[in-house]
């Protein structure tokens, strides 16, 4: 781990010339005395690092340690850069890892190429915090320590036990059969099987993790891709879901169909709007997402999505009513 952060150290005043302690420590995630003490380290190494006195001083190198990664040309160098600011590490915990690899990579680059790239690489955004109504996209936050535990398993092809709370129902540890992780939307989720049945876990909601020393029960190969696909299938055509028939304006159909799980049929009716009929997860999510259109939908089945959205409307009207 110290001789990571030791290469990153290095790395960092190669790329970006002086900088204070307190500018490494936060890039490097430790306290400023850990980066005194690196300095320390890399002196007595015979790694030219010095330090400036003063207002603007901070720590420097002398001119060298070049390596160049001379197989990049610049498209290349600019999608690795490109990939590496993607926010999917975060889910799995490898954020720190990601940006330590960035830096290497752009120490490592050609001195044609590592300019350009990297302010080429600043004009391109990757999945932003925010969307254009500015909602935040708020990535999952997990405990380091059960994600490591977790990932070390998944790799080393190891069983897993997790401490997991499952919606509405105390937290219980589980043995299962590591299969892959998979992020989606910034959010974080452990393929496995237990007991020999398909299972997917939310790593947020994994409280404790343990490597186990017996080997999964797993195939040595698995295309990721095909069982996710296969999950979100059965999780969209089961349980307690339930099918509603709805007119859309056609400006507010990618709103509920980004809501629903899946949609089944689509016309379009003689003034313009939509039918379509769409399935939800289960009557509370079907009734705020077509609550959520307000005008914009017209819930036509069943009925009693359309009675529980009119006596919705009736209590607010009630509560704006002017009082004589």
């Amino acid at each position: 781990m110290r001789a990571d952060r030791l290469v990153s150290l290095v790395l960092l005043l190669r790329q970006h010339g002086r900088l204070s302690a307190a500018t490494l420590a936060r890039e490097l995630e430790v306290s400023t005395r850990t980066v005194l003490r690196d300095i320390e380290a890399l002196s007595a190494a015979g790694v030219p690092v010095y330090a400036e006195r003063g207002r603007h001083g901070g720590f420097a190198l002398l001119p060298g340690f070049q390596t160049e990664l001379t197989g990049l040309n610049h498209d290349e160098a600019l999608a690795l850069l490109v990939a590496g600011s993607r926010r999917g590490a975060q889910a799995l915990g490898l954020g720190s890892a990601l940006a330590s690899a960035m830096r290497k990579v752009v120490d490592a680059l050609p001195e044609s190429h590592r300019n350009t790239a990297s302010g080429a690489a600043q004009r391109l955004l990757i999945d932003p915090e925010t969307d254009l109504l500015s909602r935040r996209l708020v990535t999952e936050q997990v405990p380091a320590g059960p994600l490591a535990e977790i990932r070390r398993a998944v790799l080393a092809g190891h069983k897993l036990r997790i401490h997991y709370a499952a919606a509405d129902q105390t937290p219980q540890w589980r043995t299962v059969d590591p299969i892959g992780l998979v992020t989606v939307r910034d959010h974080g989720y452990l393929l496995a099987t237990r007991s020999g049945a398909d299972r997917t876990y939310r790593l947020s909601r994994v409280l404790a993790a343990e490597e186990l020393p017996e080997p999964a029960e797993r195939p040595d190969r698995v295309d990721l891709d095909r069982a996710w696909q296969e999950r979100s299938t059965r999780f969209r055509t089961g349980g307690d879901q339930v099918a509603v028939l709805v007119r859309v304006n056609p400006a507010r159909r990618e709103e509920l169909v980004g809501t629903a799980l899946a949609v089944r049929t689509e016309e379009t009716d003689a003034d313009g709007w939509l039918r379509l009929e769409v399935t939800f997860q289960d009557s509370r999510h079907a009734e705020w997402a077509l609550w959520q259109l307000a005008t914009n939908a017209e819930a036509l089945a069943p009925q009693w999505l359309r009675t529980s959205l009119r006596d919705r409307a009736a209590a607010v009207v009630t509560c704006y009513e002017v009082s004589s």
